[in-house]
């Protein structure tokens, strides 16, 4: 693969911030079609999309505690399934009646752990034990947080793939999802159930079974897809070809060079 000129470099959600983007109307109408005083335009509200998929595309930092408390139950799982400590944050212990460790309670065998604080970027959150467990059980002797990488080819030329798949078990694949309220559906227009596989399969492992695992930390709900390759491919391409146009036509605002394979 690296003997293959590379002319662009997308990461799987890019993609999904591109749908986010080309979607804009139908989003709109999904959270204020029916709302007598909006907080935006329409037109208003298709200019936010595009210029957060610039700031997508360039990288730009952005601070959310939504997102900060997804990777944190992330790590949480993860360190779960491997018995190690957390990495790039801290995690508590919060026993019965709300009681950590400390100089005035050192917890014995008979103390029961019934959440996880985890502290992560000047931010704490509190995971219930039972979710994590239940989380973790799921993926029992999986390989956690694995990068994936293949080339598609495309009328303008090579797209790198790339990504982290969060677990990676012997049949399926899986991406662990958290957010705040759930209807079915949710991520069926996400790109990892299809760019994932497709990793997978051009580096010679056929893995077609794919699960977003989903927690609103109240509930679980499983999604599950089947990548086809012979129907899948196809849309893949069609729209890296899509996003490819839409990154001509504004490349005088994109900064970030690796999305034009510039970055060695």
């Amino acid at each position: 693969m690296q003997t293959r000129q590379l002319d662009f470099k997308f990461y799987a959600t890019l993609l999904d911030a591109f749908t986010g983007y080309l979607k804009s109307d139908a989003i709109y109408e999904r959270y204020w079609g029916f709302s007598e005083n909006p907080p935006h335009t329409p037109e208003e509200f298709r200019e936010k999309q595009f210029q957060s998929l610039i700031d997508t595309i360039n990288r730009v930092p952005f601070d959310s505690e939504a997102a900060d408390k997804g990777t944190a139950f992330n790590e949480a799982v993860d360190c779960l399934i491997e018995n190690r400590p957390p990495v790039g944050m801290q995690f508590i212990k919060v026993y019965e009646g709300g009681k950590i460790a400390c100089s005035s309670f050192k917890p014995g065998k008979e103390e029961k752990v019934v959440e996880l604080m985890a502290a992560y970027n000047s931010r704490a959150f509190l995971f219930p034990m039972p979710l994590l467990k239940e989380f973790a059980n799921y993926y029992k002797g999986a390989l956690t947080q694995q990068f994936v990488q293949a080339v598609l080819p495309t009328c303008f030329g090579n797209v790198l793939l790339y990504g982290y798949i969060d677990e990676l078990m012997p049949m399926s694949i899986h991406d662990i999802k958290t957010t705040g309220s759930y209807y079915v559906g949710k991520f069926k227009d996400h790109w990892q159930h299809v760019v994932y596989p497709y990793c997978l399969m051009q580096n010679g492992s056929d893995v077609r079974q794919f699960e977003y695992n989903v927690t609103d930390f109240r509930q679980t709900y499983t999604e599950s897809y089947t990548f086809v390759p012979e129907r899948d491919i196809p849309i893949l391409t069609s729209h890296c070809e899509e996003l490819i146009r839409f990154l001509n036509d504004n490349r005088d605002l994109i900064t970030n060079k690796k999305i034009f394979a510039e970055d060695e």
